[in-house]
């Protein structure tokens, strides 16, 4: 890791942040998988530049049963009309409670990690 990026990573207020970010890298090259790069790079920008996604924007952008990954927040602002799993690096109550209500899951990065280490059949929104 280069000194920039070391000085990017430590700069994260979230103590959780910088270990995530550790983690994505090191599955992209276990893995083969460019998602997880993809993500870790978004991390390591800002937290301001973190997605913000509604649900409304779920609900039309991914299908029934898919998987989505937003590299941010999960807003409760919409419907979703059909069980999707979601995963985020935080929801907020109402989203959480309105994507389980229709039979999806709430899953951390981490988890979704552990689930799916090939990172396919995930959709990212931003």
């Amino acid at each position: 890791m280069s000194k920039k990026t070391q000085v990017k990573i430590t700069r994260k207020t979230n103590p959780r942040i910088p270990t995530l970010i550790v983690v994505l890298k090191e599955k992209t090259r276990e893995n083969d998988a460019p998602i997880w790069r993809d993500i870790a790079i978004r991390l390591e920008k800002p937290g301001r530049n973190y997605a913000e996604v509604n649900l409304s924007s779920i609900n039309r952008n991914a299908s029934e049963n898919e998987m989505v990954l937003v590299p941010g927040k999960v807003l409760g602002a919409g419907m979703l009309g059909h069980p999707v799993t979601v995963a985020a690096l935080n929801f907020s109550v109402t989203a959480r409670e309105k994507i389980t209500d229709v039979g999806g899951r709430c899953l951390t990065i981490e988890q979704i990690i552990d689930e799916n280490p090939s990172g396919s059949g995930i959709r990212i929104l931003q």
